[in-house]
Order: structure tokens, then sequence, then C-alpha cells
């Protein structure tokens, strides 16, 4: 059976924006001119869609929302920019996510199947995976990047320019002002790397005998007795044929100046030691 796109008569589509099949828009909700909504999306009520916003079919929009609005960015001169969200997303309540900067890549753009709970905020110029899960309250400042399958935790706030990388986890309550690496375990405030994301390494399937290797590679780049660029080749040497400890290997090799989030020192606030499997 086919949904027919229904409007509700207390809700405002400026002339110009495009619905896809079977759309969906509940009471009080505003949809701008620029703004695309494919097939299936649902807006359930008092959501506001604004500037150029494209939001990915079968995605559903929870009351309060704001999606498209123009940039924090002082540099930000008015130029048109883009929002593009993925399909398949749930947008809780109160949720923002702002178009990009016409001085910078001119586009926010978030993956599909995200599932971003009340009250998390996507910056200007962020570029979010697929499958990301924000708990409530979690932010990214401008220009940050996200892997995929990334979760990030409740009330965590992540530092304008940082990279996370593919199925991290972040804690809650943290402050990352750093990269955190591919399948890493970060938290706190300023957050330091815990260990690796093994119950997210189990979940996919990897098996015991690939995280442990995972772990005698996340060992060696972080042993201290010796430079992060020794410690670097001597993990590539070793790990070249194991494809998640590349990805880790590779990460952190094109960093350029970025900082990067470590582990703390043993005998400090908070070991690393809490990945045990």
């Amino acid at each position: 059976m086919t949904i027919e796109t229904s409007i509700h008569p207390s809700s405002v589509i400026e002339p110009g924006a495009q619905l896809g099949a079977g759309v969906r828009i509940g009471p009080f909700c505003h949809v701008s001119a620029d703004a695309i909504l494919s097939d299936h999306v649902e807006l359930v009520s008092h959501v506001s869609i604004m500037g150029a916003t494209t939001l990915g079919a079968s995605s559903k929009v929870f009351p309060m929302a704001t999606l498209g609005a123009s940039p924090q960015n002082t540099k930000h001169k008015g130029g048109r920019t883009t929002l593009v969200i993925g399909a398949n997303c749930t947008i809780r309540e109160g949720v923002t996510m702002h178009l990009g900067t016409d001085g910078s890549r001119g586009t926010t753009t978030v993956g599909d199947n995200g599932n971003f709970l009340a009250y998390t905020h996507v910056a200007h110029d962020c570029e979010v995976g697929d499958n990301a899960i924000f708990a409530n309250g979690a932010t990214l400042a401008g220009h940050c990047e996200l892997g995929d399958n990334v979760y990030v935790g409740g009330l965590t706030a992540v530092h304008q320019f940082v990279r996370i990388g593919d199925n991290a986890f972040l804690a809650g309550c943290s402050a990352i002002t750093g990269d955190v690496i591919p399948f890493g375990f970060a938290g706190g405030n300023r957050a330091s790397l815990r260990g690796l994301n093994i119950i997210g390494l189990k979940r996919s399937g990897m098996s015991r005998a690939e995280i442990h290797a995972l772990r005698r590679c996340y060992n060696l780049i972080f042993d201290r007795s010796r430079t992060v660029a020794e410690n670097l080749e001597l993990a590539r040497a070793e790990f070249s044929d194991l494809p998640r400890a590349m990805k880790i290997i590779d990460f952190i090799s094109h960093r350029g100046h970025r900082q990067y989030t470590v582990p703390r020192l043993k005998g400090t606030a908070i070991d690393d030691d809490d990945d045990e499997d």
C-alpha cells in the first residue's frame, strides 16, 4: 500500500520546497523553500527545517528540532551553504544541526542510520559518518570529523576541528579536545584514552585473536619508551596484515600537527587499564 503525503493544515511549507512520496508533516512545522524532504520522511510536530537542508529517506524528526539554521560562526557572510542528512535517521526532541559556512567546507553532512537523542548538536561544517549514536546533550563544535559507528555519550562535548575515528566510543560527560583513534575508548575532562572499545569490537564480530592483536598494536603505539614516530614504524611492520591495526596507524600518521588523545601515565588519576577482555 502506498502512503500518501500528508501535511497538517497548521504547518507552513514554503513554495519551492521539494517533498518526496509518503512524506508526513505534523502540526506547526515549518519547511523552507530551499529544503528537500526525501521519500517517507516524517516531521512529528513543531519542527523547523531551515535553509538548504536535505533530509534523507525514512528519517523521522521529533518536536522542537531545528535543522539547517545559520552557522554560529562570525566569519560566515551569509552565502548559500547546505546541510545534508542521510537516510533512516532518528532526530529526537530539541536537536540542532547547522548549515556549513561559506568560508570553509560550505556544508554539514550526516550519514545514514544516525540516532540523535534529545538536545544534541551538530555544528557547522561537521562531517558525521554512518550509524552515529549521540546520547542526550552530546555536542560537536564546528569542523569536526566523525567516522562510521561512533558513539558519543551524554553531555559530551567535542572541540572544533577534532577527528574521531571509526568505531570509537566517547564516554559521557567528557571533554574531547584531541583526535580519538579508530576503535578507541576515550573519556574524562580533559579526555584520555582508556583503551579500546572492546564491546564495540565484539559486537562487530571481531574474533578474540584479532582483539588481542589489536591490543598489542595499541600498546606498542603508546609505548612511552620510544617516540610515537618510532612506534608507528614498528607497528606498521608488525601489523601490516591486520586492516584494523593499519587503520589506527594511518589515522595517527596523517594527523599533521593536530593534537590527539593519548593514555594517561600509570599512577595518575585514571590508568589505562580498563580494556581488559
